[in-house]
């Protein structure tokens, strides 16, 4: 119980790369179960859930244009993918937000994929994709290209800089290109053009992890219920308008006023200092 709790904090705390990390290792123990082959060793995946090189396939399931970078095909493919996401997002998390992470993974993921089919239906090849190699290869470009002289240490090797690990990386990819994973490298390669352009994007004020969060927050909306109180009619009988007798209020203001001021001169001058009409008049309010 104690290491479920564990796991169930570091998921809390741990931030959306280590999260992202959870759901591929999740994803990978779910496959075991329905699509893991034991008799021939190997993970055979259905066309709805990995990516299919065809056209056809991918518009009818558009949705594996990011399940299948959440699957893999082998303990190996999944642990050598999770080091490298872990040691990559701790690079691209110190000069870049969560949500910054979680929409390159996304989108890179993405635009992998489709180069992916493309490259495929012009090279008259069919096959199926999965790995979270190239959503991986784009954190690790983009970190790359935003800080390329930052120094990194290597087990046994020591300190070197970041852009000589990446390109190590990138011709291993390269002369691997025409390799019977012809199909894992192409989307290596977008993968790590589409951490370049994402970079220079953001740098040039475009950020494109709005895109995710927009979409993110259409579905989070569509299927919230809503909180507004529902419209009621409210019948209103009409009020029948008044006149108002303003003229007495303005009429009894200045006469009262008058006499005050009238008042206030016999206090000062006496009675005698009246004119005639002030006397008149206030013989009249008198009565």
């Amino acid at each position: 119980m104690n290491i479920i709790n564990d796991i169930k904090l570091q998921y809390k705390i741990g931030g959306v790369a280590n999260r992202i990390i959870y759901w591929n290792v999740a994803l990978f123990l779910i496959s075991l179960v329905f699509f893991y082959q034991f008799s021939l060793g190997v993970f055979i995946f259905p066309n709805w859930f990995c990516l299919s090189s065809n056209p056809n396939d991918v518009l009818y399931f558009p949705y594996t244009l990011l399940t299948y970078a959440f699957l893999h095909s082998g303990f190996w493919h999944l642990f050598f993918n999770m080091s490298v996401l872990n040691f990559s997002s701790r690079l691209f998390l110190t000069f870049f937000t969560q949500k910054q992470f979680l929409g390159l993974y996304l989108l890179s993921a993405i635009f992998a994929g489709l180069a992916f089919v493309l490259g495929y239906y012009f090279l008259n090849l069919n096959s199926t994709l999965v790995g979270a190699s190239a959503a991986v290869m784009a954190i690790l470009v983009a970190a790359t290209t935003y800080q390329p002289l930052m120094e990194v240490r290597l087990l046994l090797i020591g300190s070197v800089k970041l852009w000589h690990l990446t390109a190590v990386v990138l011709l291993l990819d390269a002369m691997q290109f025409l390799s019977d994973n012809t199909g894992g490298h192409i989307s290596h390669l977008a993968g790590a053009a589409f951490g370049v352009i994402y970079i220079k994007l953001l740098q040039n004020g475009t950020d494109l992890s709005n895109i995710v969060t927009t979409i993110t927050d259409f579905f989070v909306n569509l299927f919230q219920p809503s909180n507004k109180t529902p419209f009621k009619r409210v019948h209103v009988n009409p009020k029948k308008p008044y006149a108002k007798n303003t003229s007495s209020i303005v009429v009894k203001d200045k006469s009262q006023q008058q006499i005050d001021e009238i008042l206030d001169k016999i206090s000062q001058s006496g009675y005698d200092a009246l004119t005639a009409e002030e006397k008149e008049f206030l013989f009249k309010a008198g009565k």
